[in-house]
């Protein structure tokens, strides 16, 4: 594997163009910039990747585009890679596989219409057939009253009118109700004032009754006898009731609107639920509900989500469910066996922010899942390293949390000069880092460790060059998961494990 300078003016290894491309998939928050590329760049070798792949593998880019939606769960780079997918194929002429990218992406009700968003502004409103088949599949799939209530509104540049019109689907099968449901759609698009649900949808139905109420009789309705029953009733989430009553919620509305809410949405809410002062009892089954291990399973969310919620969440009610939520999150991180060494990176290139739109950065991020490991191996060493490294205390089960206030801030990227340090005959080793070493006569920081030794390099930022070469007992991943950590031990029992989705 050829080697270049990096970012950093170190040694930097240029990866094949999967390995690459899976790297930057997984990292990639599509239009962000990273601490040393910017948002351009990254998209543009992103698009440039996934095109040269759907024409030389499309089997291989395929697999990845859906399980980057469904396992890695990102929601844009897998959107905008099935649509460059296709555009690649039909501009190659080579036919298949078009429709079945872009049906495989599309999980969310909302996401046929940010496909075609990002489709028509770089291509235009003419949609080639496997495309518009693909949308289709996809719209039959996920297009339902409740869809219909949560993600159609004018403030989205597609809403479902425009996805219907321009894919003409038949309702599915074996869901006759919906046609009706599809001209309902239509007829919000064009004639909002006059349009009338279905009679056999008892959601549209109550949700247009309530709708209808006048705005001075909205507070009383909400926060008297079945009002939390009326909501759930009408499908109304907490957003669209602050915009239906006109006026900030309060505790009483709050303690109407909690009942219908979903784990995730309790947590990003907790500081407003300080704020207005809910109940003391209200709070505690705020706090049982989103400590459930079931519910945390079933939502799916990343460690991060809790961790933010903790740090911004201002009454102390909350800490005790929150710290149980972050470890119910970290279910699938393995239970190592023998000796593990984690090095997670705290220079200062992991401090920027992965989006506008996260309240963590990216050493939170590697604390997180590198003290999770640690805390879940038989006997390990987390050490944190910059241009310094220091070992972090964590004992077998203590709080993620807890640990995580031992972290600090060290510098720049000498992992040379970590790995020499801390490796002492561990059964492997674990560097959460963005790959960017500083420049060190050695071409390979992980030379101490001997190549039998397996060493598991998690990049959060996706960069084009390596820290080390791929090889045997080498292995690279993107982004931070709890499905990307079962990896290890399924690399470990002589599996083939190359690509997640395989």
């Amino acid at each position: 594997m050829p080697w270049v300078t990096n970012h950093q003016g170190g040694t930097g290894y240029v990866r094949d163009p999967k390995s690459e491309l899976l790297l930057l998939a997984v990292t990639n928050l599509v239009g962000q910039r990273s601490f040393y590329e910017s948002a351009e760049s990254r998209d543009e070798r992103y698009i440039r990747l996934v095109r040269q792949l759907a024409v030389s593998a499309p089997v291989w880019t395929l697999g990845l585009l859906g399980w980057l939606r469904t396992e890695a769960r990102m929601r844009t780079a897998s959107l905008v890679g099935a649509a460059e997918f296709a555009r690649a194929r039909l501009d190659a002429g080579a036919p298949g596989f078009s429709r079945q990218a872009v049906d495989a992406v599309l999980q969310r009700p909302d996401e046929p219409g940010e496909l075609l968003a990002y489709w028509t502004s770089r291509y235009g409103r003419r949609l080639p057939q496997p495309v518009k088949r693909g949308l289709a599949d996809a719209v039959r799939r996920l297009y339902t009253g409740r869809a219909l209530l949560k993600y159609d509104s004018g403030s989205r540049p597609y809403r479902f009118g425009d996805v219907l019109e321009l894919t003409h689907p038949a309702p599915a099968p074996d869901r006759p109700w919906q046609g009706e449901l599809f001209r309902y759609a239509l007829d919000l698009r064009h004639h909002p004032d006059r349009a009338l649900p279905p009679a056999g949808e008892q959601l549209l139905t109550a949700h247009h009754t309530l709708m209808a109420v006048p705005v001075d009789e909205r507070y009383a309705l909400v926060t008297g006898p079945d009002g939390a029953e009326r909501l759930a009733a009408a499908g109304m989430t907490w957003e669209a009731v602050a915009g239906w009553l006109h006026g900030p919620l309060d505790a009483a509305v709050w303690e109407a609107v909690i009942p219908s809410m979903g784990p995730m949405a309790l947590v990003r809410n907790l500081r407003n639920f300080d704020l207005a002062g809910v109940s003391d009892r209200v709070a505690a089954d705020v706090a049982r509900r989103i400590s459930d291990p079931h519910e945390v399973a079933r939502s799916r969310q990343f460690p991060f989500r809790y961790l933010a919620a903790h740090r911004n969440a201002p009454s102390p009610r909350w800490a005790q469910s929150l710290e149980s939520a972050l470890g119910h999150s970290l279910a699938n991180v393995p239970a190592l066996p023998g000796r593990t060494l984690v090095l997670v990176d705290r220079s200062g290139s992991m401090f920027d922010l992965p989006s506008a739109g996260t309240e963590l950065n990216r050493a939170d991020s590697a604390a997180i899942f590198g003290t999770a490991l640690a805390v879940r191996a038989e006997q390990a060493d987390l050490i944190e390293f910059g241009t310094d490294s220091r070992r972090i205390e964590a004992g077998p089960g203590e709080s993620v949390l807890r640990v995580l206030d031992r972290f600090h801030d060290l510098g720049g990227t000498d992992t040379a000069r970590a790995v020499t340090r801390n490796y002492r005959e561990h059964d492997r080793v674990i560097v959460v880092t963005d790959e960017q070493v500083q420049s060190t006569h050695c071409r390979d920081p992980l030379r101490a460790v001997p190549r039998h030794i397996p060493v598991y390099t998690w990049n959060l930022a996706g960069y084009a060059y390596g820290h080390t070469a791929a090889g045997p007992h080498r292995h690279t991943f993107g982004g931070l998961s709890d499905a990307a950590f079962r990896l290890i031990p399924l690399l470990e029992s002589g599996q083939d494990s190359n690509w997640p989705w395989e």
